[in-house]
């Protein structure tokens, strides 16, 4: 299907390149504008600490990419995009020199979690058994018909409880803290809404698809989208900041990979002014307090197993992550973060010289706090992994600020688009959606459904709006 029709999409993140490979495999023309010297917003690597040590910028793993209805369909592999898996997806270390450890196998689980393995089953079951029917179902808009809705239902009569509620459950305090770690990437407290769905997606996940890094670096998945998206004839401009959409009058069609403050900075007279005023009231949720290393040795863990993960969660108990989470969510900075790390080099050497190691970590913080975490942060991992502190070579740390400074969508810190709080879960960013108040305007950034996570998802769906509007769909 070929047409005369161009479409733009302004920022290279991975909603944005979704966005322009769905247009362009309509047989539009599209070019991408970025405003960064490298694609791939909070999708980038970089040599953050010593020199021929690459350190992801944003994003280190990818559970929802390689579980991503979209990214399945395209051909990334053949771009140089290779996931590798860990062992294990996720380690939780506890006080007592153990680690409660979240294994891929769902059965391997549940004889790790003992007398909650039943309990764990019976929660995790569906949903990783019918992976490629509930993954599209809960990637996509919330209010729509579903296509499997008994999955859904089984999935939705738990997935608005806080996880304070779907965690009484399980008997062990070894699985409730693991519950708690993976309910903390929703940046929620834990006795709100939708908390345990968090959980229960990150765990199902793990248990379908692994929680892996990508080869070389997260650079390596924009790689892959740009170089299939240029195969369609698709076009990527970085150094291109658009200052206003008034601008881009040659495009029938305008996608923007931007939070609701920055479409609004821009749009000029292309949105009206209610319009407008929606998107400013738009509510940005915690930032993150973020600290990349170069090390000389792996990480000392005192519990052997945490060698096995990818992905750490360094908080304890259920009890003190969910006094972590609450902190933040009242405005302050917790003495004890939940702290989320990454050791990719244990399972990719490729991406530092022989002898060296990398490490990513991050806790949350209010939203554009100035407050340095680093010694609560540290303290964190050294409490879990003593001596971690002498193999630090160098260290590279970003603060909210930061943060936005090098990606502007990440507003005061805030990596997922926007606070998900129930008040804002159904209507995200406003009623329309991806729609604007302008025929030829969408959304497709983190801050439309189904939010934050690499999978492409928010520019797909967009996408196939947009289509839809000019009948190409």
């Amino acid at each position: 299907m070929a047409t005369s029709l161009k479409a733009c999409v302004i920022g290279s993140g991975t909603n944005g390149l979704s966005a322009a490979i769905v247009l362009a495999q309509a047989g539009l023309q599209v070019e991408v504008f970025e405003a960064e010297k490298v694609p791939g917003g909070a999708t980038r690597s970089m040599e953050l600490t010593l020199p021929g040590l690459v350190h992801d910028f944003g994003s280190a793993v990818y559970p929802l990419g390689a579980g991503s209805p979209f990214f399945s369909t395209l051909p990334l592999h053949d771009y140089g995009l290779e996931w590798i898996h860990s062992p294990a997806p996720l380690a939780h270390p506890l006080d007592d020199g153990t680690a409660v450890v979240l294994e891929q196998d769902l059965g391997t689980t549940e004889a790790t979690v003992g007398m909650d393995g039943r309990a764990w089953r019976a929660l995790m079951e569906p949903m990783v058994k019918h992976w490629n029917e509930f993954a599209p179902e809960v990637l996509g808009p919330a209010l729509r018909i579903p296509r499997h809705p008994w999955l859904l239902s089984c999935f939705g009569m738990k997935a608005l409880l806080p996880a304070t509620v779907v965690a009484k459950r399980f008997k062990s305090d070894r699985t409730c803290a693991l519950f708690a770690g993976l309910a903390g990437h929703s940046f929620l407290a834990m006795n709100e809404p939708l908390t345990g769905a968090f959980a229960m997606i990150m765990a199902a996940a793990a248990h379908a698809v692994g929680w892996p890094i990508a080869r070389g670096g997260s650079q390596s998945i924009t790689n892959a989208l740009c170089g299939y998206l240029s195969r369609l004839g698709g076009k990527v401009m970085t150094s291109a900041r658009v200052e206003s959409i008034d601008a881009l009058s040659d495009y029938g069609l305008i996608l923007c990979d931007l939070t609701p403050r920055q479409l609004a900075a821009i749009a000029g007279e292309q949105l009206s002014d209610s319009y407008k005023r929606q998107l400013r009231r738009y509510r940005y949720g915690p930032g993150v307090f973020k600290v990349d290393y170069a090390l000389s040795a792996p990480i000392p863990w005192r519990a052997s197993e945490c060698a096995r993960a990818a992905t750490l969660h360094l908080g304890g108990s259920f009890d003190e992550i969910a006094a972590s989470e609450k902190a933040v969510r009242e405005g302050k900075h917790p003495e004890r973060p939940f702290v989320l790390l990454a050791q990719p080099t244990l399972f990719d050497p490729s991406r530092a010289p022989s002898g060296r190691n990398i490490a990513w970590a991050y806790c949350h913080v209010p939203n554009g706090s100035a407050f340095d975490m680093l010694p609560r942060l540290e303290n964190q991992i050294e409490r879990f992994a003593p001596g971690f502190l002498d193999t630090v070579l160098a260290r590279h740390v970003l603060s909210p600020a930061n943060l936005e400074g090098m990606d502007s969508n990440l507003v005061g810190g805030d990596i997922g688009g926007g606070a998900i709080d129930l008040r804002q879960f159904l209507f995200r960013p406003t009623w329309r959606l991806y729609s604007t108040s302008a025929r030829n305007i969408f959304l497709c950034s983190s801050s439309t459904p189904p939010g934050a996570g690499v999978h492409g998802m928010c520019g797909y769906h967009a996408a196939k709006r947009a289509l839809a509007r000019i009948g190409l769909s």
